[in-house]
């Protein structure tokens, strides 16, 4: 028989997190939760490394701000280069066109 996976929503997550650095028995809170203390070791992992941009949801990536910034800056920068090329296309085409 197929195990259904849990889905947890990012608020659960945060305060979670937060409560595992109150208490000091990991292992006993996560009981309490209802999730393994490996994964709840995970999500503070996380959370230490993202911070705020911790637990983003399906298909979306973790980023620092730094990281989304360039993210975004190499999309722009790609998006530029196509609209190059085509008007380079086109700047030839209307070149020949015109003799």
């Amino acid at each position: 028989m197929k195990q259904v996976r849990k889905i947890y929503d990012k608020a659960f997550k945060e305060k979670a997190v937060q409560l595992s650095y109150e208490r000091t028995n990991i292992s006993e809170l996560a009981r309490e939760l209802g999730v393994t203390a490996p994964q709840l070791y995970k999500w503070r992992k996380e959370f230490e490394e993202f911070g705020e941009g911790s637990f983003p949801g399906k298909g979306n990536l973790k980023l620092s701000p730094e990281q989304e910034k360039i993210h975004e800056l190499e999309k722009r920068l790609k998006d530029a280069e196509l609209e190059r090329d085509i008007l380079k296309k086109a700047i030839g085409i209307f070149s020949k066109s015109g003799r």
